[in-house]
């Protein structure tokens, strides 16, 4: 059973499935569960298509009572099913809540031939804030899986007893076959602009990169190209953008855009690592609801939101958080990546040192082998 409810973890699920497909070494492997269109595709069977409900921020407690029901509806449908495996992938909000209670029903129910293995892919960043969290995921999980190359020395300080497996990252086999561009680009000067994956996201931050690239534009002469996930929530940010300033809007092939971009303008996520891999000089950004910031500014102990920061220990992508993001400090920070300046060679060696933490190629292979090595060989056969 393979549970994602975002789109980035859809597809990590997706990859996972092939990888146990080909490790299963002909082995009869069925996959059921919750997660989005990539997950279909790879043959898991849905209940339920996730990815469409997720939220940004502090939900509200309509929202948490839909969850709620849908974590219900996973519980009764992992006691009929009786999988062999439990895995939950990124989400940790819902998945956390969804692996105790799968647990609490072993536990307390007559099914004493079942007892899933629960595995947790992509760590969520207890780290970064609630540490205390990693307790929880030690006492209720048999195998975290892990994409960044220090949480399995962090697990290792706090909660010896989970057992924790850097697997590498995914975007490494993603674009294993793509070379990071020339550094001087052949083509004109490109501002790749990457707004988000919600329409949270989109609504909050599309206006303010929309400024900074008219800002930007009065001293480069440049390319400006927004890069969406889908198509659905390409149609979504069309409106917001104007008839008299000159802007294409493209529909995923992200690493064909890194690969002739000067600069990128990002939200902070997964996306900046994609940036860091390509060696694309990057400036983020982040804005959320009043109260999210508040809470998070309470509780987040880390000094930056921006991944490729948090592995280098340093400010390689400037980063522009709520108030800060303004179009006058977006703009500024990106002016000096299209001059060809100390600043851009700086930052370009600074991303290889952080590409050369994602690992090596294989996470979904890894990450299949551990899991099919929970299981005795009757379970997969």
């Amino acid at each position: 059973m393979l549970v994602a409810g975002e789109p980035s973890g859809d597809q990590l699920a997706a990859e996972l499935v092939t990888a146990l497909r080909a490790a299963a070494d002909g082995r009869s492997l069925r996959f059921f569960g919750a997660g989005g269109e990539r997950m279909a595709a790879a043959g898991v069977d849905l209940a339920l298509d996730l990815t469409r409900h997720s939220v940004i921020g502090i939900p509200s407690l309509r929202e948490v009572r839909r969850f709620q029901g849908f974590r219900d509806d996973l519980v009764a449908l992992a006691r009929a099913e009786t999988p062999a495996v439990v895995v939950g992938v990124d989400f940790f909000g819902f998945n956390g809540s969804l692996a105790r209670h799968v647990r609490d029903a072993v536990q307390s129910g007559p099914f004493l031939n079942w007892n899933p293995k629960l595995v947790q892919y992509v760590s969520p960043q207890v780290w970064a804030s609630r540490p205390g969290r990693a307790r929880q995921i030690a006492k209720i999980h048999d195998l975290l899986l892990s994409i960044l190359p220090f949480e399995k020395e962090w697990y290792a300080r706090h909660t010896p007893s989970l057992r924790v497996e850097f697997v590498g990252h995914p975007l490494v086999d993603r674009h294993a076959a793509a070379q990071a561009p020339s550094r001087q680009p052949t083509v004109a000067p490109t501002l790749v602009l990457l707004p988000g994956s919600r329409r949270g996201e989109l609504v909050r931050h599309v206006p303010v990169m929309l400024d900074a690239a008219r800002r930007l534009q009065k001293t480069v002469k440049a390319r400006f190209r927004w890069v969406l996930p889908s198509e659905s929530l390409a149609e979504f940010v069309r409106p917001m953008l104007p008839t008299d300033f000159p802007m294409e809007l493209q529909v995923g092939e992200l690493s064909e855009a890194l690969q002739t971009a000067t600069a990128a303008l990002a939200c902070t996520g997964t996306v900046t690592l994609e940036c860091a891999w390509f060696g694309v000089p990057t400036v983020t950004l982040y804005k959320t609801n009043a109260l999210t910031y508040a809470i998070g500014r309470r509780i987040v102990t880390v000094p930056y939101l921006t991944m490729p920061n948090l592995l280098a220990q340093a400010p390689v992508m400037p980063e522009f958080v709520q108030d800060a993001a303004t179009p006058e400090a977006l703009a500024g920070a990106l002016g000096p990546y299209f001059a060809n300046s100390i600043a851009r060679s700086q930052a370009i060696e600074a991303l290889g040192r952080v590409r050369a933490q994602l690992g090596t190629p294989g996470a979904s292979h890894r990450a299949a082998q551990a899991i099919l090595g929970l299981l005795p060989p009757a379970a997969v056969g």
